[in-house]
């Protein structure tokens, strides 16, 4: 069962950023994760949204892979960066059968 990665991200350094979505997509795509959507500006229905931020949707093939993923040796840089560049909430929930 596919497994989604959902990002609510705000930069807060965009050089780092760069860095960080270099090594993002490349390990994502390691991982045979791809982007549904990458940066996008949402349309707040209902509720709280910081207008800075972005979301970023990423599909794995199941959650054992996306897990993987973000453990990797791949990902750890990105992660390391993430830290300082970004302001992010990451989610990880399992797809509908």
């Amino acid at each position: 069962m596919s497994a989604y990665l959902i990002s609510e991200v705000e930069i807060l350094d965009p050089t780092l950023a760069d860095r960080y979505r270099e090594i993002a997509a490349a390990s994502i795509a390691a991982y045979g994760g791809r982007y549904l959507a990458r940066g996008a500006k949402p349309t707040v229905l209902e509720g709280d949204f910081e207008e800075e931020r972005v979301v970023v949707v990423v599909e794995f093939a199941d959650r054992a892979t996306a897990e993987r993923w973000y453990d990797s040796p791949e990902y750890a840089e990105g992660r390391e960066i993430a830290k300082v560049a970004l302001n992010r909430r990451l989610l990880l929930v399992d797809g509908v059968a």
